[in-house]
């Protein structure tokens, strides 16, 4: 399908889903055939596609409930895949008439993508949740196709090593700056392919006051200028965000674009200096992010059954908690009232260790707002493709 037919299929597609699915019996599924029962009627294997690293926050719940329940799942089974194979895999099990994937850990990306695709089960409203409210945002975005396991406030921040950067930029005017005056050494990844890099684009119409910072065709005038302007002095763009921390830990990038999570984790992993620190530009607006899980179509009642009642579990507070980590997606929970008191205590340590007073300031104090519909989302980085960085992708 052209990206054209796709964006006009997804508008429709999106469209539907905001406004939720019809109300049906509890447990009722016609994609199913037949009513999803309370429990499976027999213990049940999963098998579990994660596309978006979200097994890193998630597997602990999972493992703990699949131990505690073997009357519900008999076994579960990982893999790991990128978010632009998910919906090629899905659709050809489908085909086929044989689902082997039963539930997918995804983030807005490969929701977008199975939605476009009319891929997922609509299980939603048959969970409940107390959600944050940047997190019952986010489910509000998925509609009825996605249920919202982790959310963070995301970014976009800028990240750099204070020895080599004293005086860093505190505005997306001083950024442009810095980079012309140092020609390389301002690097983010393709916003396709990266949280950091899409946030990066989706916060700048915030930053620099576009019309409308949720039309990427006809109100981001001042953000397209920027960026064509700022491409004049990025030599390359990576094609993961991994790849920008190993620039800026080796120096071959000084400032780099970073989230929440970005930030912590790979600092932990010792992956970059303990010392980078982070900032945020003048009119800074988060653009928030989440994990989502989603069905396909095709996967059976028992399984269905198996899998509400994991999620219901994984929603709780005390489940909720595993999902600080070690920062990869900073704070992690969803839902509220779940401090980091409550997480493991390697949870504690490394986020005593490596986390940042000055979040929970930035993140009370500063606007969060939902990133681009997928229609949006689609045109925006075919545009950033074509007309901006697409030729300087490392590849």
């Amino acid at each position: 399908m052209s990206l054209t037919r796709r964006t006009l299929a997804l508008t429709a597609v999106l469209a539907l889903a905001a406004c939720g699915a019809p109300d049906k019996p509890a447990g009722s599924t016609a994609e199913s055939g037949g009513a999803v029962p309370d429990t499976p009627s027999a213990p049940v294997s999963l098998n579990i596609l994660d596309v978006a690293g979200n097994l890193q926050l998630t597997q602990g719940m999972i493992d703990e409930f699949t131990k505690q329940n073997p009357k519900v799942i008999s076994k579960v089974t990982y893999a790991k895949a990128t978010a632009p194979e998910l919906a090629g895999k899905i659709k050809a099990q489908q085909d086929a008439g044989r689902v082997d994937i039963d539930l997918v850990l995804t983030g807005v990306d490969g929701l977008a993508a199975g939605i476009d695709q009319n891929l997922w089960l609509p299980i939603a409203s048959k969970v409940t949740a107390d959600y944050l409210q940047g997190a019952q945002a986010m489910q509000k975005l998925a509609g009825e196709f996605g249920v919202t396991v982790t959310y963070y406030p995301s970014g976009p921040l800028i990240e750099y090593l204070p020895a080599k950067v004293p005086n860093p930029p505190k505005t997306a005017q001083e950024l442009l700056d810095y980079a012309k005056a140092n020609p390389g050494a301002v690097q983010y990844a393709r916003p396709a392919n990266s949280g950091p890099g899409r946030t990066f684009l989706m916060g700048l119409p915030y930053l620099l006051g576009d019309k409308d910072p949720k039309d990427p065709v006809n109100g981001w005038e001042k953000t397209w200028a920027y960026l064509a302007e700022l491409n004049k002095s990025v030599t390359l763009y990576p094609s993961t965000t991994s790849e920008t921390m190993k620039s800026l830990a080796n120096g071959s990038a000084k400032i780099i674009a970073s989230t929440t999570g970005w930030d912590i984790n790979p600092r932990v992993l010792g992956q970059v200096p303990k010392e980078a620190a982070i900032g945020s530009l003048q009119g800074f607006h988060w653009v928030t992010d989440a994990h989502y899980v989603t069905v396909p179509k095709g996967v059976s009642a028992d399984k269905q059954s198996a899998i509400l009642l994991l999620l219901k579990s994984m929603l709780t507070k005390e489940q909720q908690a595993k999902a600080y980590d070690k920062g990869y997606f900073y704070p992690g929970p969803a839902v509220k009232d779940v401090p980091l008191s409550m997480a493991p205590a390697d949870s504690q340590k490394a986020i005593a260790d490596y986390g940042r007073p000055e979040y929970d300031a930035l993140i009370s104090g500063n606007p969060l707002e939902t990133p681009l519909d997928a229609k949006s989302l689609v045109a925006a980085f075919d545009k950033w493709d074509r007309e901006i960085g697409g030729a300087k992708v490392n590849k």
